[in-house]
């Protein structure tokens, strides 16, 4: 344990003398992940310290108990001896999932996208009850929600809409959410109370820094139009729609959501640069979950994660085998148990490469 400590010991000897230097500092793009480092490291050499001091005492009342001469410095052994054997296994295993590498994507903000699948009107409403428990779920956890762009279904729902979410750790977060959403219920369009099944994707993107991705304006095709959804006159008659469209890609992104044509162009380049960045992500996603055997987290968009069954109020996500008869509360925003079991399953299998290592 404490060989792989002083390895990162010296890691973080290496990034405390980065940090301040001029060249980093006047460079956002190096400075910002070696501060994010930094911090991350600063905490495992605080338990770095404790675990060496806990070492120490343990050897020393060992040496004393050996010795046995004074009584009195016995019985104080005893008890720093008693207090190190309890903690050092305990530190140990936080140690431990502090050494599991942290994905650097983990701390942004995120784009997300929701659109209806198979399944006509049904899915579009679907659609929307997938949206409104993603932003409830958003909303309990203190993260901001900006629709960027949306097409309405025709009986209600959505085709599809995207919005950024703002918050601590969001894309670590919501990335779990990613992949293809199953409703099993009697459509409000059903005359005969049958039971359909209808599908949702939803796409997650860490937002990409301008930094992140470079896009050449000379390679991005800008069209303007006039907005389709609601907010009056002024969004449905002016040219502040933008759609736009990188052409080594092929990649399209649009808002319409603000009543500004600068405000939506500046949105559009937003979810532009993380589509472009999420491309190049969800390759490498697919290839370490092809390593690890682990498809908590496989940058697969066509995975068939969660099935949600009104008629027996159950909740299956089928990535982890979890079945939760909560359905009200769960379509209702309260994800968050489901989430902390597929953490829970995703670190347990990178803890065990980090054990497998020490």
């Amino acid at each position: 344990m404490l060989d792989k400590l002083n390895i990162v010991k010296q890691r973080f000897d290496e990034v405390s003398d980065l940090i301040i230097q001029p060249d980093i500092i006047s460079d956002q793009k190096k400075y910002i992940p070696l501060s994010k480092e930094y911090k991350d490291l600063k905490q495992l050499m605080n338990k770095r310290e404790e675990y060496i001091a806990l070492s120490n005492n343990l050897e020393e009342a060992e040496e004393i108990i050996k010795d046995g001469s004074d009584a009195e410095m016995l019985e104080m052994a005893k008890m720093q001896m008693d207090e190190a054997k309890e903690r050092i296994p305990e530190l140990e295993e936080e140690i431990r999932f502090m050494l599991i590498p942290k994905d650097p994507e983990d701390a942004k903000n995120a784009v997300v996208e929701v659109r209806a699948g198979t399944g006509g009107d049904e899915a579009s409403i679907f659609a929307g009850d997938i949206f409104r428990m993603l932003t409830k779920y958003c909303d309990s956890k203190g993260w901001s929600v900006s629709t960027v762009d949306y097409s309405e279904g025709t009986n209600g729902g959505f085709k599809e809409i995207q919005f950024e979410v703002n918050g601590e750790d969001v894309y670590g977060t919501l990335k779990y959410e990613a992949g293809v959403h199953r409703v099993q219920r009697v459509p409000q369009t059903e005359t005969q109370g049958r039971v359909h099944t209808s599908a949702a994707t939803v796409m997650v993107f860490p937002e990409a820094e301008e930094f992140d991705v470079e896009i050449d304006p000379k390679e991005v095709r800008i069209d303007y139009f006039c907005s389709s959804g609601p907010g009056g006159q002024s969004v449905n008659t002016t040219y502040s729609a933008v759609r736009l469209t990188h052409e080594p890609t092929g990649i399209v992104a649009q808002c319409q959501d603000q009543k500004s044509q600068h405000k939506n162009k500046e949105k559009a380049f937003k979810v532009l640069r993380s589509r472009i960045y999420e491309m190049e992500l969800a390759k490498k996603q697919a290839e370490d979950a092809e390593k690890r055997g682990n498809m908590v987290t496989s940058g697969d968009r066509s995975a068939k994660i969660r099935t949600y069954n009104y008629p027996q109020g159950r909740v299956t996500d089928h990535r982890i085998n979890l079945t939760l008869y909560d359905l009200d509360n769960i379509i209702s925003g309260d994800i968050q148990k489901i989430i902390d079991e597929l953490k829970l399953v995703d670190n347990t299998e990178k803890l065990k490469q980090v054990s497998d290592s020490l």
